[in-house]
């Protein structure tokens, strides 16, 4: 749904990661979830979830920026062979803890899969919150990011209740 560029924070002297909606998409679906996943971000604050530093549009197209993570996806460190269960463990409680945290502000992510885990020597980020449905206080109302009852997310990572058509 959207290109992520790695830039430099003048500004700062940080190096950052600027998410910015694909214009062919954007023309196909709008830009509403891409603004809801921008508001639902700033609003989660934990230390294991990755933050939003700004946001904004460029030739109309909204954009929002980000830490840039120095490490890898939990996928690319899973290619190169199984975790020490030690190592797992401490991953799974930090990835939990991000979770538990969005759930008691109302939100369910809807796709975690090994690349939204974001591995930075030993601290997790969870990234992506683009699928997420909203029941929160800084909402108008109950609403799903993806707008639609349109199946969304990763096929290989969708909760049972998704597929099965339950409301969740």
């Amino acid at each position: 749904m959207a290109t992520v560029y790695l830039a430099h924070d003048v500004r700062h002297g940080r190096d950052v990661a600027i998410k910015v909606l694909r214009r062919d998409l954007a023309a196909i679906v709008g830009a509403d979830r891409f603004i809801a996943e921008i508001r639902t971000t700033a609003h989660l604050r934990h230390p294991h979830i990755l933050p939003l530093f700004d946001s904004g549009t460029v030739d109309g197209l909204p954009y929002y920026v980000m830490p840039f993570i120095d490490g890898a996806s939990l996928r690319r460190v899973l290619q190169q062979g199984p975790l020490p269960v030690r190592e797992a463990v401490a991953i799974l409680r930090e990835l939990a803890d991000a979770l538990a945290y969005a759930h008691a502000a109302g939100i369910v992510h809807r796709d975690v899969k090994p690349d939204n885990v974001l591995l930075s020597g030993r601290h997790v980020f969870l990234a992506d919150f683009g699928v997420a449905r909203v029941v929160a206080a800084h909402t108008e109302a109950d609403q799903t990011v993806s707008g639609t009852s349109v199946m969304v997310g990763t096929p290989a990572y969708i909760a049972p209740e998704i597929w099965e058509g339950e409301e969740f």
